[in-house]
């Protein structure tokens, strides 16, 4: 399985990783990565600092560890997660070789005949 990050947004997701983890006697949260039905292409990423599932694919970045959804897998295969910092928009910007489609607002996709159906941006 790969997924990468730029090394900004390695840094960025072990800050948030951090923070989250600051409170004693709570189990230790990780990055976890999904993609999920919705967005105007189909599908949309998830992307969280939670407690990592079961039956989650570890991943390893640099010194972060990524775990990710196992059915949403395939659909992440290769993809880059960045960090881009603008006067307009600020964020993680998710570069997906499995899109066929991507909507404008950069936050959903479709892969081939497999999406659902997407709804128009809001």
């Amino acid at each position: 399985m790969t997924l990468n990050l730029t090394e900004i947004a390695e840094l960025r997701l072990r800050a948030f990783v951090q923070s989250a983890n600051q409170v004693p006697d709570v189990p230790a949260k990780s990055v976890r990565v999904a993609v999920m039905d919705g967005g105007c292409s189909g599908y949309q990423y998830g992307l969280d600092i939670t407690i990592p599932q079961p039956d989650d694919v570890l991943v390893e970045q640099g010194k972060l560890k990524v775990y990710l959804d196992r059915q949403s897998a395939p659909l992440l295969e290769g993809v880059v997660i960045d960090y881009v910092e603008g006067l307009t928009q600020s964020g993680f910007k998710f570069v997906n070789p499995n899109a066929t489609e991507t909507c404008g607002c950069g936050q959903s996709f479709k892969a081939g005949d497999c999406s659902p159906t997407g709804v128009p941006c809001s």
